[in-house]
């Protein structure tokens, strides 16, 4: 697989019916690696270890009912009180994090109302901070850490 803009841990991969598998240590089994697997992985555990969210906090592939429609935000970020705070979306590393992007994370915001966007493709990653009384989000220079998160 491709080297990430994000720090290396220990992968548990292996084959099961010819095919790659990845140890998913938030829905704690083996998953298809696929490219954008492989990116979900390396930013849960950049999330976990380096930027000190807790596991029991995050959710993979997380559904919910959009006009009508099943769709799947690839994490979620809790609250201690279970409401949703921040969605992260993943994409391959080949795939350019552009608007259709951010339009995608937007509607599943539309249902989650949460504080923080994060994009990802691996190599570049975007966060904002939602900020509902002006209407606007803002970009942060870096994805923050647990402890830096609002918690109201």
């Amino acid at each position: 697989m491709l080297l990430l803009n994000l720090p290396s841990f220990d992968t548990k991969i292996m084959k099961r019916d010819g095919k790659n598998v990845i140890f998913d240590i938030i829905r704690r089994k083996y998953v298809a690696l696929t490219p954008e697997e492989w990116v979900r992985q390396h930013f849960v555990h950049f999330l976990i270890e380096q930027k000190g969210y807790p596991r029991s906090l995050l959710a993979n592939e997380v559904q919910l009912v959009l006009n009508g429609t099943k769709k799947r935000c690839d994490t979620v970020l809790y609250k201690r009180d279970l409401t949703a705070q921040m969605i992260v979306e993943y994409k391959a590393p080949d795939v350019e994090i552009t608007q259709s992007v951010f339009d995608q994370i937007g509607r599943y915001n539309l249902v989650l109302h949460v504080d923080y966007l994060v994009v990802s493709n691996g190599i570049r990653h975007f966060c904002c901070r939602m900020d509902y009384g002006q209407k606007k989000y803002v970009f942060l220079p870096e994805i923050p850490a647990y402890k830096c998160l609002s918690m109201e």
